[in-house]
């Protein structure tokens, strides 16, 4: 790791300047926020819950609740129990409405009534313990005590309320009635939600059709959802529709696409025999590099003969099994699996791409020839993208050196646990050591340069090594040098950073660790992890070439020499503008009126040149937030 002068030989030359230093305070806030429910699972659970009591309220998690009373029956439905003066303090007077993540934080706060509460509060007022209340111990203490229940309020009590001859409550019993009603509201939202999922269809303008599936999709299995299908709007022109402006009289298209919250839960095409299938895994990571672009390692995927292949590829969590999931788990990833002929390959080379996903999970399942193949990582850069430049001036770096009693320098326990996570993140085949191959990757990625056999025999001789691989804390000690090589100057140290995508606060924001496993059933496959490049132009082909193959079709002009081809998976909507004239053609792309929704671009309303005979990406769409429904509505002109 950067230069390591008067020490043991070098093993790599200062890290190149080209990488500029870059800085910014990130926000995590949200990996602390508070939850009732314990674990990864939970969480889910609870928004799941959540939805479907709004859900029972509102048509949509997009509409806001406007009343106190419609905020009641939501906590009702999600098995809460509020108070009025809750209420008040919830929404209060000067309020006009709360969206559906107020509501969820309301809901935190309102936890659900346990047994043991109500029992507390009713031995409280059992003058005599035994178990019973009077109905007029009851009423005295409903009246006149707290927040004081109304005549009719009273009598529903008593209606529900198993009061024996002797007029007399079994107040356990009741408690476990009460109870009972607030959980039969949760299962009656759940039915509700479920009921409506199924029964959902994919709405596009005003055409809901029965099969949504696209009749160009191919035969690959299925997805859990429908697929909407795009209907063309016609192209307005002026001599079939009257205008006001010349902008309204240019060719364009509108679609919409309305989407239910939360991740596709599809079933993957896993083969049943799977665990019988030959196996290999290998790590990498997605880079957001200055320019803004993105970056990944590659692979090269060899087969010597005929077989059936499973493919699945998601970000690498590497968060404690206790604790919240790493920050960029939300990440989109896929795979694009191209033949390979000589040193090149090209987007008719393509064979197919990880398109179906449950959860954070993306996978292929189909049959490969015997050869090469490139399997080149994809994300959309909807939610990796570069940080903001108006953060990062005012970032404060995070020391990463420090001075121990005895006077040496050592590194700072945050730093040593980052380091651990990059050491996890570039020992790629997950044997927890690096070999000289995934060293000179990490070398690669962050100074520019390779160490050379002679200096790896050195490193082997002055860190601790198993196996002719050098080990988390040989690693560690690696750049401990370097820092005391320096003199406790960090800068070096956080070029290194930088490359591998933390920020100054030492908070990995502008890249996404990755894992891919292949399974291959005939052979065993052998897969080999190439240098970190840009996502180019070969995987843009191949993304043009999957979307045309497979999407929906709409053309722009009455040559049909301009068309919009786009394609909705289960997670993303992509589009994608081809251009057959002589000229370049400039085309709008006007996504204003979508909701809860992010596009690549980084903005709603833009303009794609489109050189002639070309086919580019316009842009590729997700939910900002998946816990909400989102609508696509979007609206293609042709400008020249």
């Amino acid at each position: 790791m950067g230069s390591r002068k008067n020490s043991v030989a070098s093993i790599s030359s200062r890290k190149s300047d080209a990488i500029v230093k870059r800085s910014e305070v990130f926000d995590r806030s949200d990996v602390g926020e508070k939850s009732e429910l314990n674990g990864r699972a939970g969480e889910e659970e609870f928004y799941r819950q959540c939805r479907a009591a709004y859900l029972m309220v509102c048509k949509s998690t997009l509409e806001k609740i406007t009343t106190r009373q419609q905020l009641c029956q939501v906590l009702q439905n999600a098995g809460r129990s509020p108070s009025r003066r809750a209420l008040e303090q919830y929404f209060p007077v000067s309020m006009s409405a709360l969206d559906f993540e107020d509501v969820c934080e309301v809901a935190r706060q309102e936890r659900p009534v346990a047994r043991e509460e109500l029992l507390a509060a009713f031995r409280k007022i059992d003058r005599n313990s035994d178990g019973f209340l009077t109905c007029d111990e009851l009423r005295r203490v409903l009246t006149t005590r707290g927040e004081r229940m109304t005549e009719k309020e009273l009598q529903g009590v008593f209606e529900d309320a198993d009061v024996n001859r002797d007029g007399k409550l079994d107040y356990a019993e009741f408690s476990r009635m009460v109870l009972e009603t607030a959980r039969q509201c949760e299962r009656m939202a759940l039915e509700r939600l479920e009921a409506d999922g199924r029964g959902r269809v994919w709405q596009l303008g005003s055409q809901a059709p029965e099969r949504g599936i696209s009749s160009r999709a191919g035969k690959s299995e299925a997805s859990p959802r429908a697929s909407p299908r795009v209907t063309p709007q016609p192209a307005m022109r002026a001599a079939s529709r009257p205008s006001s402006s010349g902008r309204d009289r240019r060719p364009s298209v509108s679609s919409m696409v309305s989407v239910s919250a939360g991740k596709a839960r599809g079933k993957l095409p896993e083969p049943k025999n799977l665990k019988d299938w030959k196996h290999i895994r290998s790590k990498g990571c997605f880079f957001v590099e200055e320019d803004g672009s993105l970056a990944s390692h590659h692979y090269r995927l060899e087969l010597t003969q005929p077989t059936s292949v499973y493919i699945t590829v998601q970000p690498l969590d590497l968060s404690p099994e206790d604790g919240p999931r790493s920050t960029w788990f939300g990440v989109d990833t896929a795979v694009f699996i191209l033949r390979e002929n000589g040193d090149s390959a090209n987007a008719k080379d393509l064979v197919s791409f990880t398109e179906l996903c449950h959860k954070e999970t993306f996978a292929w399942r189909g049959d490969l020839q015997k050869g090469s193949y490139l399997l080149l990582p994809f994300t959309t850069g909807c939610r990796l993208r570069k940080r903001s430049s108006t953060a990062a001036t005012a970032s404060r770096s995070t020391a990463l050196i420090t001075t121990a009693e005895n006077g040496e320098l050592e590194l700072t326990r945050q730093f040593r646990t980052v380091l651990s996570d990059i050491f996890e993140i570039i020992d790629l085949d997950g044997n927890g050591l690096l070999s000289l191959e995934e060293y000179n990757l990490f070398e690669l990625r962050t100074s520019g340069e390779e160490c050379d056999t002679s200096a790896w025999e050195v490193c082997k001789a002055n860190f601790d090594m198993k196996r002719n691989e050098l080990t988390r804390q040989g690693f560690l000690d690696l750049t401990l040098m370097e820092a005391r090589d320096q003199g406790g100057d960090p800068r070096d140290l956080w070029v290194t950073l930088e490359a591998m995508g933390y920020n100054r606060d030492l908070h990995l924001d502008e890249a996404c660790p990755l894992v891919l496993d292949v399974f291959a059933e005939e052979v065993r496959p052998r897969l080999s992890a190439l240098p970190v490049e840009a996502l180019g132009w070969r995987l843009a082909r191949a993304v043009c070439e999957a979307t045309a193959g497979k999407g929906e079709a709409r053309v722009l002009d009455a040559s049909e020499s301009v068309v919009v081809h786009v394609h909705r998976s289960e997670s993303r909507i992509t589009t994608v503008l081809q251009n057959k004239r002589d000229i370049k053609v400039v085309v709008r792309v006007d996504c204003s009126q979508s909701k809860n929704c992010v596009s690549s671009r980084g903005m709603d309303v833009f303009a794609v040149e489109v050189p002639p005979h070309t086919t580019v990406i316009g842009h590729h769409v997700m939910p900002m937030n998946e816990r909400l429904d989102w609508v696509y509505n979007c609206t293609e002109t042709l400008l020249t």
